[in-house]
């Protein structure tokens, strides 16, 4: 079977808003074990909008379409796939009740223009929403190639992984023509890159059974193992061939499944006990917002500064005057002494430190922008490392908080927080 993700907005045709729901779309479709063939985003026009769904006749025999069915005037989905499919649109009284029942839940008046949300191309089979306003529908079309399937889910990401769990991907499983089930397992890495993956996983699997796939999200590189065959062998398949990708991406590896950096970081430092605190110059605090996002962070976050001026770092974190007049802020002189201040401070396990230039100005030739120092202190021993990293400004300080996330793991393993990656200068 053929599918085709149709993204619709203004807001992604102007470079305003990340299409995030077609990656997402695309990756649960080949977890259960269908290619998606084309990807096509469009405005909100209407004769843009036709054009798309009847390009995508001729390329694939199911389009899952995202976008355009709010209340708002230019939310023009609904009726253009309504005039595509050459129906009616008719009104769900269950659907216009559900509307008026949520805003009455929330103590609002409901404004009149949500009831277009309750309009359905006729025949359609309505997508139940249980986390907003504006319910989803399958519909079939008649059309010169054959029947085409239309699945229709609003833009918000929150709302469409939900309909996309409980109504889109069951049923695409039922339509599976054979009875092999899909496996598939995934690993987080870090400090490679895509091209030097692929060279390390290469060779290791057969290609007959298993299937690996890579996806780049800064900072990180995903890849996934996916087999395909009988119910009572499928499983085995997916372990052997987990065991070896996992062996050869070694120490790259600092994940799997569905995890991130911080996530790990967290898990860490709970299992042995440990706690942290951060003090944050060039990363102005993004390391611990990203730790204090995982559920239960209370346990092992003690707090942290954002030292941005030196004035900040010797009266909070008791960085010596005399160590920032010899050798700057952004030094590994001064990122120890921040992380070894902080870890004082709070009495953490752990001390973390960031000093850098961002850009894209404020550099120098000794200290090019893109300059940043790592520090991180525990019991008896501080580590540091100075890198050269890249990027524009919002780059530089993701990384950086990536990289530092990355020492806490490893020194949480026992290893050398400073062989973190690929990334030395």
């Amino acid at each position: 079977m053929r599918i085709a993700i149709l993204s619709t907005g203004d807001e992604l045709t102007t470079g305003r808003t990340l299409d995030t729901n077609a990656n997402y779309i695309a990756d649960q479709l080949l977890a259960i074990g269908y290619e998606v063939t084309t990807m096509m985003t469009v405005g909100d026009y209407p004769e843009r909008i036709i054009a798309a769904w009847r390009n995508l006749f001729s390329q694939a025999d199911v389009i899952i379409s995202t976008g355009g069915i709010g209340p708002t005037a230019d939310d023009l989905t609904t009726e253009t796939v309504a005039k595509v499919a050459g129906v009616e649109l008719v009104h769900d009284q269950a659907t216009a009740e559900r509307i008026r029942a949520m805003f009455q839940s929330m103590g609002r008046t409901m404004p009149e223009n949500n009831l277009k949300q309750a309009l359905f191309p006729a025949g359609a089979t309505i997508l139940r929403n249980d986390l907003g306003t504006a319910p989803g529908f399958r519909i079939e079309i008649a059309t010169e190639h054959g029947p085409r399937i239309g699945f229709i889910m609003p833009g918000v990401p929150r709302e469409m992984k939900h309909i996309m769990a409980e109504e889109v991907l069951p049923w695409l499983r039922s339509k599976r023509p054979d009875t092999h089930e899909y496996r598939s397992h995934t690993f987080q890495t870090f400090g490679i890159s895509e091209s030097a993956l692929d060279e390390t996983v290469a060779g290791v699997l057969d290609p007959e059974t298993t299937r690996l796939a890579f996806r780049a999200a800064f900072p990180q590189i995903s890849v996934r193992v996916s087999v395909h065959g009988p119910p009572e062998v499928v499983e085995g398949q997916l372990a052997d061939a987990a065991a070896k990708i996992r062996e050869s991406l070694g120490e790259y590896c600092y994940g799997e499944g569905d995890t991130d950096m911080e996530s790990e970081v967290g898990r860490r430092l709970t299992e042995a006990g440990a706690t942290i605190a951060f003090a944050e110059s060039c990363t102005g605090g993004l390391i611990g917002h990203r730790l204090t996002n995982v559920p239960g962070s209370s346990a092992y976050v003690l707090g942290g500064v954002v030292a941005y001026k030196n004035e900040v770092k010797h009266a909070v974190l008791n960085v010596a005057n005399n160590t920032l007049e010899k050798h700057g802020a952004v030094s590994r002189e001064v990122v120890e002494e921040m992380a070894q201040g902080v870890r004082t401070l709070t009495g953490a396990t752990y001390g973390l430190a960031t000093s850098g230039i961002a850009g894209p100005g404020g550099g120098l030739p000794d200290k090019p922008v893109g300059t940043v120092c790592i520090a991180l202190a525990r019991d008896g021993a501080t580590f540091s490392h100075q890198y050269q990293l890249w990027g524009n400004r919002e780059w530089v300080k993701v990384l950086t908080s990536q990289v530092a996330l990355d020492w806490v793991r490893r020194a949480t393993l026992g290893h050398d927080p400073t062989q973190s990656s690929v990334l030395r200068k």
